[in-house]
């Protein structure tokens, strides 16, 4: 199944894809993962962010896969909630300046290995969960630090299709690409 994923994005290596195997969880930070970064803010104080629709197609991919789902972000979004909640994403952590502490809590909730939990990031706050998962994820853009020490670099930037490159690399791996036809919203 990894010569499917090389066609589609790029070839990985017999250990990244057993890495890729064992994933039961997928982390995502969000601002710059599932966003492009930037923060638009209205005249009125609104905030708003773009989510790519792959990225959520992906998502729920993983989810009917019976892949967990998670999100852990700095900042706190009403709009956030929503789009997750959307997605089905059952586990929402946002306002967190400590994202260790929000990992540590999932892994003990869902009872995982490390080695069972993949993370997806762009900046250095995410470094710290980062080293602590089996499979490390920097999105194109991402800080030149966290592309040097992640496991895998996507070749898509935040917010244009990372999420979903890291989804569609699962899920080959797993054997269960292409199992899920529903929308992405």
């Amino acid at each position: 199944m990894s010569s499917l994923f090389a066609q589609m994005y790029q070839a990985v290596s017999p250990e990244l894809e057993h890495k890729a195997q064992q994933i039961r969880l997928l982390i995502c930070d969000v601002d710059g993962v599932f966003s492009d970064g930037r923060i638009y803010l209205g005249n009125q104080g609104e905030e708003l962010k773009a989510f790519h629709t792959r990225d959520g197609y992906g998502i729920k991919a993983l989810r009917h896969a019976g892949i967990e789902v998670a999100v852990i972000t700095g900042r706190r979004s009403d709009l956030v909630q929503q789009r997750m909640t959307s997605l089905t994403v059952p586990y929402i952590y946002q306002g967190q300046e400590n994202k260790l502490a929000a990992f540590a809590e999932l892994q003990q909730k869902l009872a995982l290995e490390t080695s069972q939990i993949a993370f997806i990031g762009d900046d250095l706050a995410d470094w710290a969960v980062m080293q602590h998962c089996g499979l490390s994820v920097a999105v194109k853009d991402a800080h030149p630090y966290l592309a040097l020490h992640a496991d895998y670099r996507c070749t898509l930037p935040g917010g244009f299709g990372a999420v979903r490159e890291l989804c569609d690399l699962l899920l080959t791996c797993q054997g269960k690409f292409a199992e899920f036809s529903g929308s992405s919203t």
